[in-house]
Order: C-alpha cells, then sequence, then structure tokens
C-alpha cells in the first residue's frame, strides 16, 4: 500500500480537531489504514511540511483560508509558499477545495464570488478531458459530491486541464501536469463528515443558519461513492508510481 502524507492546513482553538476529523474522513474515504498515513499540520509560520522522503503521495486537506481575502497574514503567506513547493516536487498531490483556488491564483487565473456554494450536495459533470485522466477511468458521466464555499476560480489558467464542473459551469476538478490534481468540492466526505464540518464552521458563512437542519437531515440520502473514490484511486496511482516498487 502507498505511504501517504496528509497535510491539514488548520489553525486557531478548533485546529487540531478539525485536522483530526479530516484524517479520519482521508482514511475512510481512501481506505487507507492508519499507518499509510502521516499527518502533519501546517498550523503557524514555523511548522513546514518537510521532507517528502518515503511518501508516495500528498493529500491537502480544506481551510479556511480564502484567496480572496484583502490582505494576507504571514499564517497564509507561509501556507501558500509551502504550497508552492509542494506542487513542484516530482511527487503526487490531492488538494481539496481551498487548494482548487490557490492553484488556480497561483499559476496566474482568477479567483472571485461568481459561483458559491452552499455547504451540502452538488452535482459534479465530467468534461471531455476527463476521458483521458488516470483518475476517471469508467467513471459515469456525473456525479454527486459534497462541497460548500464561498470563493471559487473565475478564470482557469491554461496550465489546468478542466476534468469536471459544476451546476453553474464553474470548474470543480482540474489536473495540473500528470500528477497533481485539485477538486472544488470535498472528495474526502461522506454525510456524517459534511454534517461535522458544517459544525465545526457553523458561523462562517458556508450556509444559511436556517436551513442547518435542512440541509443536515438531507446528507444521509446522497450517494458520494464516485467522490470518495477519486481518493482511492489516487492512493492506487501513488502505489503504481511508487519508487519503492
Amino acid at each position: 500500500m502507498a505511504h501517504i502524507l496528509f497535510v491539514s492546513l488548520r489553525t486557531g482553538d478548533m485546529g487540531p480537531d478539525v485536522a483530526q476529523a479530516e484524517l479520519g474522513d482521508v482514511l475512510a474515504a481512501s481506505g487507507l489504514n492508519a499507518s499509510d498515513v502521516e499527518m502533519r499540520v501546517i498550523a503557524d509560520t514555523e511548522t513546514a511540511i518537510g521532507s517528502l522522503d518515503g511518501f508516495d503521495g500528498v493529500i491537502v486537506g480544506g481551510s479556511s483560508l480564502n484567496v480572496t481575502a484583502p490582505e494576507y497574514s504571514p499564517w497564509q503567506r507561509h501556507v501558500h509558499a509551502q504550497l508552492s513547493e509542494l506542487v513542484t516536487s516530482p511527487v503526487p498531490v490531492f488538494l481539496v477545495c481551498f487548494g482548487f483556488s490557490w492553484l488556480s491564483a497561483e499559476l496566474g487565473g482568477t479567483v472571485g464570488h461568481s459561483a458559491p456554494e452552499v455547504s451540502g450536495p452538488t452535482d459534479v459533470t465530467l468534461t471531455a478531458a476527463a476521458e483521458g485522466d488516470r483518475l476517471l477511468h469508467g467513471y459515469p458521466a456525473s456525479f454527486a459530491a459534497f462541497t460548500g464555499h464561498t470563493e471559487n476560480p473565475e478564470i482557469v489558467p491554461p496550465e489546468l486541464e478542466v476534468l469536471a464542473t459544476g451546476p453553474t459551469g464553474a470548474a470543480q476538478l482540474v489536473r495540473y501536469g500528470s500528477v497533481v490534481w485539485a477538486s472544488q468540492f470535498h472528495a474526502e466526505m461522506d454525510a456524517a463528515a459534511m454534517k461535522a464540518r458544517m459544525d465545526f464552521y457553523y458561523d462562517y458563512g458556508y450556509f444559511p443558519l436556517s436551513e442547518y437542519d435542512t440541509i443536515v437531515a438531507a446528507l444521509p440520502a446522497v450517494d458520494v461513492s464516485w467522490a470518495n473514490e477519486l481518493l482511492r484511486r489516487f492512493v492506487a496511482v501513488c502505489d503504481e508510481l511508487s519508487p519503492r516498487r
């Protein structure tokens, strides 16, 4: 089995709890065992992702950071620098949510608020480019996933191959080069994970508070198995490309 590094971009009082919850979500979605994954939490400017020696791939979780923030804190600038080093390494990387906006902006695209999505299910529709992608062979033309974001890439830079779009036509999944992927939706989430994330960020503007009960009640009926499958396939690619094989 591939040895995976999970990078959490969480800080503040509830940062450790969110990071642990995310790690559990990644394990459940990917089929990895706890012994297959090491977590590094980039919670301050003194902590780096560090050496990737011995890792076959990296999964980067979401963050409450916003690329569209009018001013970046030292911690956010540090996070950006760490991610920049990461995606230029030869190791396969899968970025979730915030990492998608960051990657688009890093490569010269634009990020705005034209297509936000309330916490809950979304529809992901594959593009023609998905046919040749190693993660998406045999996928249905569309599938459900859980999401929740206030900003989104608006002009996707040409270096990113758009593999899937959402209900408004905005990009939902892209590939950078041959072994870096980024999703707007949360490939690691099931219904319980979505509720937990909503509880952590209850008043962060990801959903109208008056709709909390309605959204949560509908979550278990949503089949996100194809979204979760992306992480299983990512791990399989990491195993296939591992220099330890």
